[in-house]
């Protein structure tokens, strides 16, 4: 460790008793993220008021120790690990959450569990689209950090059109307020979605005003099969474009039915075994989603092959487990699986898929897609085993040609994952170099010591040339 980092440790340990951390342990445990790649901090600081986050930034920016801010750790990019070293700043003690039921906006602590926020919200009638698939274990804050979507975003949108206001700290430790719990704010610039996506680059949030919006009445989930990708995906457009509004509109290709019927022991649609599938979900009041529904069957009668529907929440479950189970039944084809959150234009999303199998052909590795086709967000995974070196190439070249393809698409690299560090490489392919250098300027300025979370997005990292850590984590399947 270095000298200067022992001197700002000494004193951070005397203003900030109890809550400094040095030992192995608690390091490891703050070394990774879901992309497990570890690299341990010099110390964590467990933060029990906001207010030490302050100190801690004083500190770090005095010493130019390094500083990486962390919820849950559920990051799938690497966005929380601590590359550099330094402090890792642990937030999930910040978990307060208030709710204004007239006002309809929620206060929450950076370290607030999604799902908590969405409990309590619906207890008072009320309702937090945002549904990311760690909700059970993400926080707000690093929802906040990857401008976090999910399944609802179709008819919802994504966490920055519920943010009304931010708290927290800049890298010198002074104070912000950018926005505040009101629905209506125009002072000065919007630096309050700038933050949002910035993945604890440019300060540190503590608190958010978050707007929250009416609770459906009602949901009814239907499951439909397809012949191929390109029927459903056609479905998709055609769907949106004749004015149905679905909640939520997943997508999953053959490739991943397969590898879930196969888990599963059970053909999902009884004589259309391998069929592509479309999960929709309505909500709205009981004379809405009367209406919706039929009007999404008659339009589904000469389209799919066969369809289920569910009136129930149990009933719901069941057909949504279809679509959870495809993730982790992914592992029979491959030990290890690259996941890749890409966007594409909606009418681009038949062709992007055209384009994973024309891949699989290529490679020899199988490329199971599914996602949020509501929106364009498909999650493309490359199943390989890493013990080949073989495959190993291919799956890197694979990941490579898949990326120049969304973008050549007029997509984006990623949708709701973030940058972090697995998703470096293909800054330049998204990103002229003006535009990169205005997003660093932006970093000097607000950061000129350079130690919130240093090394992502803009540092050169190469992923393939770390190896991931073999460890168990708590939204891990048992």
């Amino acid at each position: 460790m270095k000298k200067s980092y022992v001197i700002a440790l000494n004193s951070l340990q005397r203003q900030l008793p109890r809550r400094i951390f040095t030992d192995a342990k608690s390091c490891f445990a703050a070394s990774l993220d879901n992309l497990r790649l570890s690299f341990a901090p010099d110390a964590v600081v467990k933060v029990r008021a906001a207010a030490d986050v302050g100190v801690v930034l004083q500190l770090a920016h005095e010493f130019k120790v390094p500083v990486t801010a962390r919820g849950a750790g559920s990051s799938a990019t690497g966005s929380a690990v601590p590359l550099k070293g330094g402090w890792a700043l642990d937030l999930s003690g910040l978990n307060e959450i208030r709710i204004d039921s007239v006002a309809r906006i929620a206060t929450v602590g950076a370290g607030a569990i999604t799902a908590d926020l969405q409990a309590q919200a619906e207890a008072q009638g009320l309702f937090f689209p945002p549904d990311p698939s760690s909700k059970k274990y993400s926080t707000l804050g690093g929802n906040i950090a990857c401008n976090a979507g999910g399944m609802r975003c179709v008819k919802y949108g994504v966490t920055r059109d519920y943010v009304l206001g931010l708290e927290g700290f800049l890298a010198d430790g002074s104070p912000f307020k950018f926005g505040l719990p009101l629905k209506k704010y125009v002072s000065g610039l919007n630096l309050r979605d700038l933050l949002i996506g910035s993945e604890g680059t440019l300060g540190i949030v503590t608190r958010a005003a978050i707007k929250l919006i009416p609770k459906p009445e009602k949901r009814w989930t239907g499951m439909f099969a397809f012949k191929s990708e390109a029927t459903a995906l056609k479905a998709v457009v055609a769907l949106l474009k004749y004015g149905h509004n679905p909640s939520i509109l997943e997508f999953l290709d053959r490739q991943s039915v397969g590898c879930a019927e196969n888990y599963t022991g059970k053909v999902i649609f009884p004589g259309h075994s391998r069929a592509s599938i479309l999960l929709i979900e309505l909500d709205g009041s009981t004379s809405e989603l009367r209406r919706q529904r039929t009007a999404l069957l008659d339009f589904m009668a000469d389209r799919a092959l066969a369809h289920r529907e569910a009136r129930t929440e149990a009933a719901a479950e069941k057909l949504w487990q279809v679509r959870r189970t495809c993730s982790q039944s992914m592992f029979s084809l491959a030990d290890t699986k690259l996941n890749e959150d890409v966007v594409v234009p909606l009418e681009k999303q038949a062709e992007l898929i055209r384009y994973t199998l024309k891949l699989k052909k290529e490679i020899g590795l199988a490329t199971p897609t599914f996602g949020h086709a509501g929106d364009g967000n498909l999650h493309v995974h490359i199943m390989y085993n890493r013990s080949s070196a073989v495959e190993a190439d291919k799956a890197k070249a694979g990941i490579h040609q898949l990326m120049q393809k969304v973008v050549d698409l007029g997509g984006v690299i990623t949708g709701e994952h973030g940058i972090g560090l697995a998703k470096i490489p293909f800054m330049s392919m998204q990103h002229t170099e003006a535009e990169i250098a205005a997003m660093r300027a932006i970093k000097n300025a607000l950061d000129p010591q350079g130690i919130l979370n240093p090394g992502k997005i803009f540092e050169p990292f190469e992923v393939w040339a770390h190896e991931p850590v073999d460890v168990r984590l708590p939204w891990d399947h048992k």
